[in-house]
This record gives structure tokens, C-alpha cells and sequence, in this order.
């Protein structure tokens, strides 16, 4: 079995962040997105790798390589446009072959990885695997109707879901995909949708079977969302000290403290992560917050948070909370008279003022 793993897209909804960087390298728990999708396909014990990036991206192969590193062969699959995610498997059919495979969109979160799904593809026998998650609001996404346990139809965004069950972004197929791809049409948006895919494939009469998360998952394609999916990681993530904590300060909980990192008359409350040659001198570190390498938070309050590496936060006088901060952020408290805030903001950025 192979894997295809999607990397590419605009990212629109996380801008301006994505202006500068691919979404799927946005770290969750100090650790790229995308490296999950990667370890869970890994782990299922798959190691032939497709991932699709934009073109003309070389970022996600600068990240990641030809995956020797990992163990795994990657193989890096263009998509000149946003065409829809059944165009990304059409696109892919020369490195997929004859051979079943696994579809994950690289954004995914879970709990508990994806074996078990794989299983219940091969057991079942089945043409198409889908993997569904009861949902508040399936409107979002494609929706399969379901009778008697079997799944009868699939519409993608509907505005009266005919279900609660969200068709998540994970997919197992034999080769019978690549007809179903090569004979829709593209939607009225443009692009080929993988529901009429799926449901292509439920008219031609193949057998098409799904498996329930019980457990979390989060597609995350917005700033909330890769929140609660940094809380996920951290609330199960194991923790590991390098660093050097003085005896002014407080640690409690899980709190993971990266090499050459300083802690200094502070107070931090796990879950934390930390990374390395961080400096926190006089500050407040609130429970599921992640800290990258080389950042400095002095004399600040931080919270249910994500900070990218080499930010400076100095002397602000407002808890930050919620929020995720790019690459090389300053935010200082101003010391002129009178007080003021300066900005420079760049497109399609958001700050929330007391």
C-alpha cells in the first residue's frame, strides 16, 4: 500500500501567515503539521510516500527531503492549480499504479492513528474507505447519507445535510478511484470534488464502506482550529527538561524545556512546550502554549497559544492569549510619552486591542 498526502493549497483562512510560509509547516506542539500525517502513515507501516505540493513550492521539500532520513521514500507530486482534491488523485494515478493507498489531507489532526482504518479497508474488501466524525456543523463538508449502515449517497456542502457525519480527510481506495476521477465534471466552483467522486463510484455499483472516529480530530484550517489541535497534542505529549530553570521559578504540570533555554523568576503552567535557546525572564507561561526555538518572552503573559520561532514579546502589559505569532514577531511595550501604539501590519492581519 501506498500513501498520497496533500501539502499544497493557499491556506487563505491563516493568512497573513501563509503569505510567507506553507500552511502544513505551521508548527503544532513545536513539530510541522505536516510531520504528523507523515508519522501516522509510517507508523500503519506504509513508507512509499506521494505528497503534493504547489508548484514551484520547494519549501516542503526543503523540510522533508526524499524522506531517507525517516525511513521512507517520498516522491513530490506538482499541482499547478487548486483544482479540487479528486484532481489531486487524478493527478497522482502514474505514482499510485495498481496499488490500493491511502489519501490524507496533510491539515488532519487525530488521536490514535490510522492503522485501524486501514484494517477495516482490507477486511472489509471494499472498493472506497471513508473515514467519517460526528460533527456540529456538516454543512463544512462532504456528507454521506447513510441507511441501514451502508452509505447511499455523498453531497458535498450541503446546505440541508442529509447527516451529522462529516466525511473527514482520510480515504483508502483500490484502483477503481481513477475511473471515478476521470469521468466527473468540475463543480460550480471549478474544481473536481472527491464527493462526486465517491458518489460516481456508488452509482457504478462499487462497494464503498467507512469507519467512525471515536476519539478527536480537527481539520485545521483556521487559527481556532489549529489551537485546539495544539491543546490535543499537548495535552498527550510527553515531557522532557534540557534547559535551565532558576530557583526564582515555578513549574507545574507537563512543561517540556528545549537545550540551552533559560527560565528565569518565572511561572509556568503546563501543558507547555518549550523549544530550544529560549529565553523567559519574568514572565507568565499559561497552560497549552508552544514556544519555538530562539524565541524571548520577558516581562510578559502568555496563553493557549502558538509562538514561532525567533519572536520577542517584552513588557506588554496584556495577557496575550488565543493567538498564533509568526516567524520573527516583535511585540514590545512602548516607553514614549504619550502612550501610543505603533503598527506595522501586514495584509489581511488581525489584533484585538483592550
Amino acid at each position: 500500500m501506498k500513501a498520497l498526502i496533500t501539502a499544497g493549497g493557499h491556506g487563505t483562512r491563516l493568512r497573513p501567515i501563509t503569505h510567507t510560509k506553507n500552511k502544513h509547516l505551521i508548527p503544532i506542539g513545536n513539530k510541522p503539521m505536516l510531520n504528523y500525517a507523515i508519522e501516522y502513515v509510517q507508523e500503519a507501516g506504509i513508507s512509499e510516500i506521494g505528497i503534493i505540493i504547489n508548484s514551484g513550492d520547494q519549501e516542503i521539500k526543503g523540510a522533508f527531503g526524499d524522506g531517507t532520513k525517516m525511513g521512507l521514500n517520498i516522491t513530490y507530486i506538482p499541482q499547478e492549480a487548486p483544482l479540487g482534491l479528486a484532481h489531486v488523485v487524478k493527478i497522482s494515478e502514474s505514482f499510485i499504479g495498481d496499488e490500493n493507498f491511502i489519501f490524507y489531507l496533510g491539515d488532519n489532526i487525530l488521536v490514535g492513528g490510522i492503522r485501524k482504518f486501514i484494517e477495516d479497508f482490507e477486511n472489509n474488501g471494499s472498493n472506497c474507505h471513508l473515514v467519517l466524525s460526528k460533527v456540529k456543523d456538516p454543512q463544512r463538508f462532504g456528507v454521506p447519507e447513510i441507511k441501514k449502515g451502508q452509505i447511499v449517497s455523498i453531497e458535498e456542502k450541503p446546505a440541508n445535510p442529509k447527516s451529522d457525519y462529516a466525511i473527514t480527510g482520510i480515504y483508502l481506495y483500490d484502483s477503481s478511484i481513477f475511473e471515478a476521477v476521470n469521468n466527473i465534471e468540475p463543480s460550480a466552483r471549478g474544481e473536481l470534488e472527491i464527493s462526486d467522486a465517491h458518489q460516481y463510484l456508488l452509482d457504478s455499483g462499487a462497494t464503498v464502506t467507512f469507519s467512525e472516529i471515536t476519539g478527536w480530530w480537527k481539520d485545521t484550517g483556521k487559527v481556532i482550529d489549529l489551537l485546539e489541535a495544539n491543546r490535543l497534542v499537548l495535552d498527550n505529549h510527553s515531557p522532557i527538561n534540557s534547559g535551565n530553570i532558576d530557583e526564582n521559578s515555578t513549574i507545574v504540570g507537563r512543561v517540556s524545556i528545549g537545550e540551552g533555554s533559560h527560565v528565569e523568576n518565572s511561572n509556568i503552567r503546563g501543558p507547555v512546550i518549550i523549544g530550544n535557546n529560549v529565553e523567559i525572564q519574568d514572565t507568565y507561561i499559561g497552560p497549552y502554549s508552544s514556544i519555538s526555538d530562539g524565541c524571548k518572552i520577558i516581562g510578559s503573559e502568555v496563553e493557549y497559544s502558538i509562538i514561532m520561532d525567533k519572536t520577542i514579546i517584552k513588557n506588554v502589559n496584556v495577557r496575550i492569549e488565543a493567538s498564533l505569532l509568526g516567524h520573527s514577531v516583535e511585540i514590545r511595550r512602548s516607553r514614549s510619552i504619550p502612550e501610543t501604539h505603533r503598527f506595522m501590519i501586514g495584509d489581511q492581519s488581525r489584533i484585538e486591542l483592550k
